[in-house]
């Protein structure tokens, strides 16, 4: 007895001929066996089951579950996909996902972490080249990308956080994508409410080309041109005029935390470090008590190589301003007066009115006496709203 499995709502039909050809059909895949079977058969036997259909001597039938089929990668533009909840917008060229934040996606203040506002971007992004029918067999790369042993490779990233979505919150993701330079492409992301349409997070980032096998940069060929050029628009989610220049910190900052090892769970799919792993890396070397008062509005990232599974990687951060936090409070008389606060010890300057402070990271690589640049990164961060009731 075999046993065959398939995702809910996916109709399965066998019928067998006088010949004793077995003709297996499951959703809009059709194969036939000309393997005997065994025993007597109807003329014609149909089952339909929702999550798991047997049948005898069905011998053949692993080929249906090969990694395409089961991605289920469409090989033209697709107008909806109906399983995530994505459309084609903007003239045909942009995408639109309806997502709700998840219980696994939020922190202790019940709001969307960072890291999963990045993954968010990462995967609507995916599933843009994928209604496309652009999607090869690799991260996010096309067909002609595939062909000249190309990926995709991100050299600059910008994110602005307005607010922070919440816990079963419904939220609308945009993304489209342009031209940066001659070699390079740009996209960009917009996350809105559902119900009110307000912006909650703008973002922009830099992509170019890297050859698989030499892990060099590559000119973008003509063929892959021809692919992603008609779904390139001028639109911006984030207006920069001056791309912000990030200055090189050294060993004599303020905060350093040493020796951080990726895991095999780090690792994308191009076998090296995802690029959402590096913000996290960033913000380990700032003190836990000032992130429990402060959250992320701004952060800009330069990605200058690639890291491995066997490297090791040293993050440090530096503060912009010297000075302590302080904070305005009343005394048992209705005064007000400044007092300095439990994160005196981080530099910079802040009052309950929620001034922003800045700090300059950068990840490196460390060992052998050497040293290599991972990421540049700038972060703004504004106090926590219920900290100012």
């Amino acid at each position: 007895m075999a046993s065959l499995h398939f995702p809910a709502g996916f109709s399965f039909t066998c019928s067998y001929s006088r010949e004793q050809k077995l003709r297996i059909k499951v959703g809009a895949f059709s194969r036939i066996s000309t393997a005997k079977v065994s025993g007597k058969i109807p003329r014609t036997a149909i089952c339909k089951y929702r999550r798991m259909v047997s049948a005898e001597s069905l011998a053949e039938l692993g080929s249906i579950t090969k990694t395409r089929t089961r991605q289920n990668i469409p090989t033209k533009k697709q107008l909806i996909d109906s399983f995530r909840r994505g459309i084609i917008v903007q003239g045909g060229v942009g995408y639109r996902q309806t997502v709700v934040i998840r219980s696994c996606e939020i922190g202790a203040d019940k709001t969307a972490t960072l890291e999963s506002l990045l993954n968010l971007l990462q995967e609507t992004a995916l599933n843009h080249v994928w209604i496309s029918g652009l999607l090869g067999d690799g991260f996010g790369a096309t067909h002609g990308m595939i062909r000249n042993n190309l990926i995709w490779v991100v050299t600059r990233m910008q994110l602005q956080v307005d607010q922070y979505p919440t816990w079963g919150e419904v939220v609308e993701v945009d993304t489209w994508v342009g031209a940066s330079g001659k070699n390079g492409m740009r996209r960009d992301w917009l996350i809105r409410s559902h119900v009110t349409g307000l912006v909650y997070v703008r973002a922009t980032s830099t992509w170019v080309m890297m050859n698989q096998k030499t892990r060099r940069l590559s000119k973008m060929p003509e063929e892959v041109r021809a692919e992603i050029s008609p779904w390139f628009i001028e639109k911006n989610a984030i207006q920069e005029n001056t791309p912000e220049t990030i200055k090189k910190l050294d060993n004599t900052v303020k905060y350093i935390n040493s020796k951080l090892k990726p895991k095999r769970t780090d690792l994308d799919m191009n076998n090296h470090v995802n690029n959402v792993k590096y913000v996290n890396w960033m913000l380990e070397a700032i003190p836990e008590i000032f992130l429990e008062g402060y959250q992320l509005f701004s952060m800009t990232l330069e990605y200058r190589r690639e890291c491995g599974s066997s490297d090791t990687v040293q993050s440090l951060c530096q503060p912009d301003e010297d000075g302590a936090f302080q904070d305005e409070v009343q005394d048992d008389n209705g005064k007000t007066h400044k007092e300095q606060s439990q994160v005196s010890e981080l530099e910079g300057d802040a009052s309950s009115s929620g001034s922003p402070l800045s700090f300059t990271h950068l990840l490196q690589m460390t060992g052998d006496s050497k040293t290599d640049e991972i990421v540049r990164g700038r972060t703004t961060w504004k106090r926590k709203p219920w900290l100012f009731h």
